[in-house]
């Protein structure tokens, strides 16, 4: 009998509870409606141009942090953007042309500060998989260049509207494990290939699945091979790992791993123009054409049987690009303790 007087008093006790958070909630909304914020300029909705955005708060201690940064990514990108234009089977200006133009334009339509922008290792030797089994790079370099602008041009196309149409949450369907599974075995492949410029061997395999690389890898070794261009690229890779462990154990020396490329590409080619090494077997990158780059556009085969494979790949380099990008950007949030 008992329990009768406390049910009652408990309902009545949550309806007066709900009654006060309703009056409440009413209230919030009323002030809401009397102060509401400003809404926002047609870019900023947008949100084309984040510049806009904190470009008003910015001062000059953020540019000389940023001045130091863009100094020490423009001496790691040289190297690394010639490295790339190697592994897309391109004539070395082309990557110096990528990796100088896109970070411009990051600057006033970017939004993260840790994303470099610019030719990256896995789409590079994607393109060069992708199209080498439609257009022969040796046999045709010139078609081959054209089909590689096409491609490029729809995998631009392609994130722009990924980006205006806010498509990035499609890589939320990608699991963690899926992402660093991509990372880790993309890493394996571009590490394997190299094997052909470290050990000098003229006959590789194109190909970038595990499988081929390691059985062009090992029969490759009974060819000849170059031990001169073995040394030297074993003695910078240890200049390198020694770099990037003084800028850990040193954190003042941070600049010096961020330079080591640039000096070991500079040192190298000292070493290989006073001793002649490349009489000798060292493998070297040969003529660089210089000046600006002129416009493409003419270039461009936007017409023809081969439109269809362009856009495909294109499709397939920019959903890879963008996965690489967003696993970059989790992988620094994570370190930074930010929400992903």
């Amino acid at each position: 009998m008992s329990s009768q007087p406390v049910e009652t008093f408990s309902v009545e006790e949550q309806r007066r509870k709900l009654d006060v958070e309703d009056a409440t909630g009413q209230l919030e909304r009323a002030q809401w409606v009397l102060n509401s914020p400003d809404p926002p300029g047609l870019l900023q909705e947008i949100g084309i141009f984040p510049i806009l955005r904190w470009g008003r708060d910015y001062t000059v201690s953020e540019f000389k942090n940023d001045l130091m940064a863009g100094l020490t990514l423009a001496s790691l990108s040289i190297p690394q953007s010639i490295g790339y234009a190697n592994l897309a089977k391109l004539d070395p200006q082309y990557g110096l042309y990528t990796s100088v133009i896109p970070p411009l334009i990051y600057t006033v339509m970017g939004s993260s500060r840790e994303i470099a922008i610019g030719p990256v290792a896995v789409v590079s030797m994607l393109l060069s998989s992708m199209i080498g089994e439609i257009q022969d790079p040796l046999a045709d370099p010139i078609a081959y260049r054209n089909f590689v602008f096409t491609v490029t041009l729809f995998a631009g196309t392609f994130q722009a509207i990924f980006g205006l149409f806010r498509l990035g949450f499609l890589v939320d369907f990608l699991s963690h494990a899926s992402i660093v599974g991509f990372m880790g075995g993309a890493a394996i492949v571009i590490g394997l290939q190299q094997l052909k410029g470290l050990l000098g061997i003229r006959h590789f395999t194109t190909k970038t699945d595990v499988v081929s690389v390691l059985h062009s890898a090992f029969t490759s070794i009974q060819h000849p091979w170059s031990p001169l261009n073995f040394v030297l690229g074993c003695s910078f890779l240890i200049f390198l790992l020694f770099a990037r462990f003084i800028g850990k154990k040193n954190k003042k020396l941070f600049w010096f791993p961020a330079i080591a490329p640039l000096v070991s590409v500079i040192l190298s080619t000292l070493i290989v123009y006073l001793t002649k090494a490349d009489k000798h077997g060292v493998n070297i990158v040969r003529h660089i054409k210089g000046g600006l780059n002129r416009s493409s556009i003419h270039d461009l085969q936007l017409s023809g049987p081969q439109v269809g494979q362009a856009a495909k790949i294109g499709l397939i380099s920019a959903i890879v690009a963008l996965t690489e990008a967003i696993a970059v950007g989790r992988s620094f949030a994570s370190i930074k303790g930010l929400p992903h």
